[in-house]
């Protein structure tokens, strides 16, 4: 249902013809609706949602917006407020569509003004989001006019609600989200000029095969733009869970920043600079009417926040910046 096929001429042009074999397929794969249940009704909303004319999009500011409120009737903005919330819970944001707000769980727009201004500039570059959810970071690479910008993440929610918001957006332009894992990239890729891998690293059961696979999608003196949970301790020091961190199953690894820097010089990258280290606060992460789910404060101990509920040190992030040998 959607048209991939000016990606696949902008990968080609880019010398990267063995993903461009291998897309259709993984494609075809990834959206067949006999393996999810729900993909049949998103495709259906999103072929139905009526097209808006506007010229309004911002892509530069803390909130995303593609049209403005008085380009829709009230029964118009309504009704697009009921089909938004059929792809409820929004995690990753925030946006505003024709003047229905969406505020996401995620304050993404905070993750993002601690790296502007630090990373290469995108202008006319290649970039590749991992793990990127609804694509709100992908929209701002964009609004920093990179020439192509493609996203993957395995969850069909996710893409969907990119491909709900792309529409909205009326063109088409050069930035596409893809149902899909990292390890479905072709081995040494090496095409993307930056590469963020955001949120991702403490899920992966090896995070040194993550971090050489980022590697193998940069070219030669690429960047790479890596954000993870961290913990506070010298170059031998990672917290490794043993059930659940913070209520979720799927933590795996999360290292002081020594040794994740570590990690990364011996993975092959060069001017490894630590940016930014934050305390994840109940603002950035919260429940909200577009997330309804229980979210960061209920993960936290009572009465003391710097804490998990299992006892853990509470989130830390920090980003990191380094160039691909």
């Amino acid at each position: 249902m959607f048209d991939y096929q000016p990606l696949f001429q902008a990968l080609s042009a880019a010398n990267a013809q063995a993903w461009v074999d291998l897309l259709p397929h993984q494609l075809a794969q990834a959206f067949d609706v006999n393996k999810h249940g729900a993909l049949s009704e998103w495709q259906r909303r999103v072929e139905n949602l009526p097209f808006f004319n506007t010229a309004h999009r911002v892509l530069t500011a803390d909130v995303i917006e593609i049209g403005r409120s008085d380009e829709l009737s009230i029964v118009e903005k309504v009704e697009l407020e009921a089909q938004l919330k059929q792809f409820m819970p929004w995690r990753k944001g925030p946006y505003n569509l024709f003047g229905v707000h969406i505020d996401t769980e995620w304050r993404s727009d905070w993750k993002w003004r601690r790296l502007q201004g630090h990373i290469a500039l995108l202008k006319d570059r290649l970039v590749l989001d991992v793990g990127c959810g609804s694509g709100y970071h992908c929209w701002r690479m964009l609004g920093e006019q990179a020439k192509l910008v493609v996203g993957i993440d395995p969850l069909m929610l996710n893409v969907m609600q990119f491909q709900l918001i792309r529409k909205l957006y009326g063109e088409q332009p050069p930035i596409y989200v893809l149902p899909l894992g990292l390890e479905a990239l072709p081995a040494s890729l090496k095409i993307f000029d930056t590469v963020f891998s955001m949120g991702v690293l403490y899920h992966r059961r090896s995070p040194i095969d993550h971090l050489l696979e980022l590697r193998n999608c940069l070219r030669t003196g690429g960047e790479l733009v890596l954000e993870t949970l961290i913990i506070d301790g010298n170059e031998n020091e990672v917290l490794v869970p043993e059930s659940r961190y913070a209520n979720m199953r799927n933590v795996w690894f999360i290292p002081s920043c020594a040794a994740l820097m570590s990690w990364l010089r011996r993975c092959g990258f060069d001017n490894i600079r630590l940016l930014d280290i934050t305390v994840t606060s109940v603002a950035e992460q919260r429940s909200t009417e577009w997330m309804t789910f229980n979210s960061l404060q209920d993960f936290l101990t009572p009465g003391n926040p710097a804490l998990t509920i299992e006892g853990l040190p509470a989130p830390k992030r920090a980003i990191f910046l380094a160039e691909s040998l």
